[in-house]
């Protein structure tokens, strides 16, 4: 993995918590970044209104597994499942050696911080990968997808990452409305369906291979289909509680990490 360039961090509000009362990167979690040689933490960038975009890093394997959250900022349960994942993981001796999992608890933190879709652009991030299909759309749309391919730090701050580290996988973490939870994969067919499945087998999602709407400009796209990496983009019941969302997909976050995969 070539080093991730650091930004000096800008001085602005933070973020507020998800209504757990746990902040945008736990204290618990920074704690241990200092001391605990397993655990590495870095700006990656800094959002359209400054706000910084942190990784945190678990376990020193290769071809890491990378799970985003935070994409959507009005979908908050997304980021308390990372922020939960990142404690678990923090916890003493539970970081194998064999591989690693990169976490980017809050992609749209300027979104986030005020429990909207959009960027501070007014841009669905999830609609600003240069894909074939991308298309800016409405600009008032809350699925405006920007004026450009790649027209936001955000989405930028992503591609770069991926450039440099090559994850293994992608998990991707959302919700949705209306009984359409699921394990949605994007990707090499055999081996993301079988994530997928994986997936399924630990939190009880159905599995499928498109989320019933068109998604020009989407993450899974571009790195799915595009980059060639397996992918999956797990989709939350917005009517579940965050602890219920996080007890269902605990396990699943962190399936198929055998040592033989990684």
């Amino acid at each position: 993995m070539r080093p991730i360039i650091q930004t000096p961090p800008t001085r602005v509000a933070r973020p507020p918590g998800d209504g757990t009362g746990r902040h945008v990167g736990s204290r618990r979690v920074s704690r241990r970044a200092s001391t605990d040689a397993r655990i590495e933490r870095r700006t990656l960038g800094h959002s359209v209104q400054g706000r910084p975009i942190e990784l945190i890093r678990f376990g020193p394997g290769r071809h890491p597994r990378l799970i985003l959250a935070g994409i959507h900022g009005d979908e908050p349960k997304s980021v308390y499942l990372a922020n939960r994942l990142c404690e678990d993981l923090a916890g003493p001796g539970d970081v194998p050696t064999a591989w690693s999992v990169l976490v980017v608890p809050v992609v749209n933190p300027d979104g986030y911080a005020v429990r909207k879709r959009r960027n501070a652009n007014g841009v669905d991030l999830n609609r600003n990968f240069p894909t074939p299909d991308w298309s800016a759309g409405r600009r008032r749309s809350r699925f405006f997808g920007g004026t450009d391919p790649a027209s936001e730090p955000e989405t930028l701050i992503v591609i770069d990452l991926i450039e440099r580290v090559r994850p293994a996988d992608i998990i991707t973490v959302h919700s949705i409305s209306d009984g359409r939870h699921c394990n949605n994969h994007d990707g090499p067919a055999a081996v993301a369906e079988q994530l997928a499945q994986a997936m399924a087998d630990l939190n009880g999602y159905p599995v499928t291979s498109t989320i019933g709407y068109s998604t020009p400009g989407s993450f899974g796209t571009w790195a799915g289909r595009e980059l060639g990496i397996p992918m999956v983009t797990l989709e939350l019941p917005s009517h579940h509680s965050p602890r219920r969302c996080w007890d269902t997909n605990r396990a699943a976050l962190l399936a198929d990490m055998s040592e033989t995969v990684r």
